[in-house]
């Protein structure tokens, strides 16, 4: 069964509920993404490939979480949802990404995690495909993946959109 990501209008989002990375300086921004990831959410799980020094879905490193400053020119007009970086906006055409080290134990609400879930559930950073690279999905039976979450609740973000609040357990 093919499930889709929760439905959002606009880019993802992250509200940091508890992050152990505000407090022990566990934040990257020095590396830039592959040249393939030309749009970049907030929610979006990357890792460091070190063969080329770039974030990716395919490296070796551990996944780490983007969080980005957001930057918006109209608060009348303008949300969280409406952020997203572009290669084609940033000076030199590359993304550096600001990278949270998501710890076991930090809680975040995040929009960018497959549909269908429930409280309780699994779930793991995944390479995936397209608009879905690096979202959160199940983990698959019998898997044992490196990093996992809990959902703790189906929720909304701060806009009132869906979102599920999640807690890292492995």
């Amino acid at each position: 069964m093919i499930m889709a990501i929760l439905e959002k209008k606009g880019y993802g989002q992250v509200e940091p509920n508890h992050l152990s990375a505000q407090r022990t300086g566990q934040i990257y921004a020095q590396t830039p993404v592959n040249e393939a990831i030309t749009e970049l959410e907030n929610g979006v799980f990357l890792k460091l490939n070190t063969s080329n020094n770039t974030l990716g879905v395919d490296g070796s490193g551990e996944w780490m979480l983007v969080y980005n400053e957001v930057k918006l020119y109209d608060n009348q007009r303008q949300g969280y949802k409406d952020f997203v970086v572009k290669a084609d906006e940033t000076v030199g055409g590359k993304i550096y990404p600001r990278m949270f080290k998501i710890n076991v134990g930090d809680i975040f609400t995040t929009n960018m995690i497959e549909a269908g879930l429930k409280s309780g559930d699994k779930v793991t950073p995944t390479a995936g495909t397209g608009d879905k690279v690096g979202i959160l999905k199940p983990v698959a039976s019998g898997a044992d993946p490196d990093m996992i979450f809990e959902v703790l609740k189906i929720t909304t973000m701060p806009d009132g959109q869906a979102g599920v609040k999640v807690v890292r357990t492995k």
